[in-house]
């Protein structure tokens, strides 16, 4: 039978940091195989960091696996800084610590945000990249964003009156405007309460079935800062030019082994940017898991992704 479950936990073998600019300090770490084929992963947001859970997805003995978190997000520092802070400069830092690492090339494996950076990276320095797995489609698209600030409400009604409620009604007109506000404010108090509203409003909507603790994790101090902070920066001030630079760029990947897993139920980053993609990228192994919604640590997408990283290990 296909492996549909974790690998089991394990520590990093080596971590370190990289000062990037004179402002941001990035965290990396490398686990597994250190002569294993190199794989990167990159975590979604942005602004989310990285966990220990996310080495599990790969066979230890057969994956060097390095992981890194992204300007403001988890480890690196500070945490929550916007300035120097856009996708460009995020794909100048994975190709950094690539040379850092001395890798010649790598898989990419990034879910939610990180199958945006995913792209964005590969399509910049393809003669790097040996395949890529993607997970919950994300192509930093007005419609997109629109979709998540006001749209979810259609299916989290919930979720969306306590994401508004934290902002008075003479706001809610632009809620990102609004909470751009607070969530760069000069006092600690309004930026910290801002950020856990909107972190545990996207933890509330990411999963089929409700998960406490998901949405304990989104309401964490660090956790929330870090996304909300980020996130909302990079709604604000880093799409793309032209809107459809990722798709339109597709062509200068579409050599590459890839996978696509998207939740048929994802209402954060909906199944129609996925499909998109793979209209542009038909050479791509799309599955669409029936039974899921945005989150990868979900059954069903937990066990696609799994079975992908098996199946590029005849890629090296």
């Amino acid at each position: 039978m296909p492996r549909s479950d974790f690998y089991p936990p394990i520590d990093p073998f080596q971590t370190g940091t990289i000062a990037v600019d004179g402002i941001h300090t990035v965290y990396w770490e490398q686990a597994g195989n250190p002569r294993g084929v190199p794989v990167m992963f990159l975590h979604g947001g942005p602004g989310a960091g990285a966990s220990p859970t996310h080495r599990r997805f790969f066979d230890p003995a057969h994956y060097r696996i390095i992981v890194m978190d992204q300007r403001g997000a988890g480890r690196s520092t500070p945490l929550g800084e916007t300035r120097e802070n856009t996708t460009e400069r995020l794909v100048e830092d994975v190709e950094t610590l690539r040379r850092h690492l001395g890798i010649e090339r790598w898989h990419l494996f990034g879910g939610s945000w990180g199958s945006t950076l995913a792209l964005a990276y590969a399509e910049t320095h393809p003669d790097r990249c040996l395949g890529l797995i993607l997970r919950g489609i994300f192509l930093m698209r007005k419609s997109e964003i629109d979709w998540f600030l006001y749209s979810m409400r259609v299916l989290f009604p919930e979720a969306w009156a306590a994401f508004t409620a934290h902002i008075p009604e003479d706001e809610r007109g632009d809620l990102l405007e609004a909470y751009w506000k607070r969530l760069d404010s000069p006092d600690p108090m309004v930026r910290m309460a801002a950020a856990r509203v909107w972190s545990i409003y996207e933890g509330s909507c990411s999963s089929l079935l409700p998960s406490p603790d998901l949405i304990a994790a989104s309401g964490e101090d660090r956790h929330a800062l870090g996304l909300a902070r980020i996130e909302a920066h990079y709604f604000r001030s880093n799409r793309f030019t032209p809107e459809d630079r990722l798709l339109r760029d597709v062509h200068r990947i579409r050599h590459l082994p890839a996978v696509i897993v998207q939740g048929r139920y994802d209402v954060v980053c909906p199944v129609v940017s996925a499909d998109e993609l793979h209209r542009a990228w038909p050479e791509a192994d799309y599955r669409i898991v029936p039974d899921a919604g945005h989150s990868a640590m979900e059954p069903g997408i937990r066990a696609a992704l799994i079975q992908a990283t098996e199946r590029f290990k005849e890629y090296r």
